[in-house]
C-alpha cells in the first residue's frame, strides 16, 4: 500500500472469522466471502438461531427420518440429508455455530451464487433483519486458466487429445472432487456400471488415504491393481481412466455430455458454465443439500445416490452404491435429447449464468452495489 491508500475494509473467507476482531481493531468493517450456496447460508443461520436463541438441540435431527420447512427450499427437506456439521454435538459443531453467529457482525456476506439459481434461498436472506446486507456476485468461476491444477501439460495434452477424438456430447465425465476416492468394493460398482452401460467416458480415480487419516487421496501407479480384471483391455478406446482430473478444461470440452459429481458447489457451478448435466452423487458435508436442490427443487440433474455418506475415518461399514444404481443415472441423461427435458433445461441454465455476469445482469449489478459499499467506508 501507498502513503495514500486508505483501508476500506476485510474480505475473509467463511472460516476466517477471528480476522474479524483484526478489522476491528483498524475500525473497518468486514465482509464474509461464502463459498458455499446461499440454500446452505440459509440453513446454517437458521440453526445457530435455533440453537442460540431458542436453545433447539439441533441434534435431535441426527438420523432421524422427519422432513423440516428449509429456507429457500419449496419442498420439505429430509433430515437425514442435513449435513453432519449441523448436527453431531461435536466441538466442530459447536465452533462452526460461533462462527455464524459472528456473520451478523460483519458489513455484509458475498455469496458465491447468483439470483436466478437460488431465488428463494436469496429472497429469505434478503428479507431477514439479522442478516447483513447479501452480494450475490457468482458464477465465480475460474474459466479461461484450465483449471490445469496439478496436471503435467503432457497429461493434459493427452486428455484433450482423447476428447478430441469423440463426438459432441457422447462422454460421461466421473470426478469426484479434491477429496474423491473409494474404496475397491466400490471401485468394482463403478467398473461394472461404465462397462455395462456401453457410453465412453472419462473417469478420474484416485486411491483413498490409508484407513482412519483424512489426507487428500494420491494417484495409483497401475491402474490395474484397483480395477477388474481385463477392464483396461475390454473399454480400450471407449474409455479412460485419469488420476487427477483439469475439471475445468473437460467440462468445456463438447464431447463431454454427463458430468457424475459428489455435487461440490465449485463443481456444480462450473458443470452450469459449461452447461453439462450432472448425475449426483454426494459424499459430505453440504453436498446432499447441493444434491437435493438440483435434483428435487430445480429439476436440472438425476440422482444416482442422494443419501451416501462418506466415512473418512473408516470406522463404519462402506456404503456400497450399487452398478445397478450408477448406470442407471447415466443412461437417464444420455437418454435425455438436446431438444427437450434436463439437457435443455441446463443449456438455458448456461445462458443464466453468463447473462449474470455480463453488464445489466444480476450479479453484475450486485457487484457494483458491493464496490459502492465498500467505496463509502473511506467516504
Amino acid at each position: 500500500m501507498t502513503s495514500n491508500s486508505r483501508l476500506a475494509g476485510f474480505v475473509l473467507d467463511m472460516l476466517c472469522i477471528p480476522m474479524i476482531d483484526v478489522a476491528n481493531e483498524f475500525s473497518v468493517p468486514s465482509y464474509i466471502f461464502f463459498t458455499s450456496s446461499a440454500s446452505f447460508l440459509a440453513l446454517c443461520l437458521q440453526f445457530e438461531s435455533l440453537k442460540k436463541e431458542h436453545n433447539i438441540d439441533t441434534s435431535k435431527y441426527m438420523d432421524s427420518n422427519e422432513e423440516l420447512a428449509i429456507p429457500g427450499f419449496k419442498n420439505p427437506y429430509p433430515t437425514k440429508l442435513l449435513p453432519r456439521l449441523t448436527t453431531d454435538q461435536s466441538a466442530v459443531m459447536t465452533m462452526f455455530f460461533d462462527f455464524v453467529t459472528r456473520y451478523k457482525e460483519t458489513k455484509g456476506i458475498i455469496v458465491n451464487t447468483f439470483a436466478e439459481l437460488e431465488p428463494f434461498a436469496l429472497q429469505f436472506l434478503s428479507g431477514s433483519k439479522k442478516v447483513p446486507k447479501i452480494y450475490p456476485v457468482g458464477p465465480v468461476v475460474n474459466i479461461k486458466e484450465g483449471g490445469h491444477g496439478r496436471n503435467s501439460q503432457s497429461e493434459i495434452e493427452s486428455i484433450i487429445k482423447w476428447l478430441d477424438d469423440k463426438p459432441e456430447s457422447s462422454v460421461v465425465f466421473l470426478c469426484f472432487g479434491s477429496m474423491g476416492s473409494f474404496e475397491p468394493e466400490q471401485v468394482k460398482e463403478i467398473a461394472i456400471a461404465l462397462e455395462c452401460s456401453g457410453h465412453k467416458f472419462l473417469w478420474s480415480l484416485r486411491r483413498p488415504p490409508p484407513k482412519g487419516k483424512i489426507e487428500l487421496p494420491s494417484n495409483y501407479e497401475k491402474f490395474e491393481e484397483v480395477l477388474p480384471e481385463g477392464f483396461i483391455e475390454r473399454t480400450n478406446g471407449v474409455g479412460k481412466v485419469i488420476g487427477w482430473a483439469p475439471q475445468v478444461t473437460v467440462l468445456s470440452h463438447p464431447a463431454v455430455g454427463v458430468f457424475v459429481s459428489h455435487c461440490g458447489w465449485n463443481s456444480i457451478l462450473e458443470s452450469f458454465c459449461f452447461g453439462v448435466p450432472m448425475a449426483t452423487w454426494p459424499h459430505h458435508a453440504e453436498q446432499h443439500m447441493n444434491a437435493f436442490a438440483l435434483v428435487k427443487e430445480l429439476e436440472l440433474a438425476v440422482e444416482i445416490r442422494m443419501d451416501y455418506v462418506k466415512d473418512f475415518g473408516g470406522e463404519n461399514p462402506v456404503d456400497i452404491v450399487t452398478a445397478e444404481e450408477i448406470e442407471s443415472g447415466i443412461r437417464q441423461l444420455m437418454a435425455d435429447g438436446n431438444e427437450n427435458g434436463l439437457r435443455k433445461k441446463v443449456k438455458e441454465m448456461k445462458e443464466k449464468c453468463s447473462a449474470a455476469m455480463n453488464e445489466g445482469g444480476s450479479s453484475y449489478a450486485s457487484l457494483g452495489l458491493l464496490i459502492e459499499d465498500v467505496i463509502s467506508n473511506i467516504s
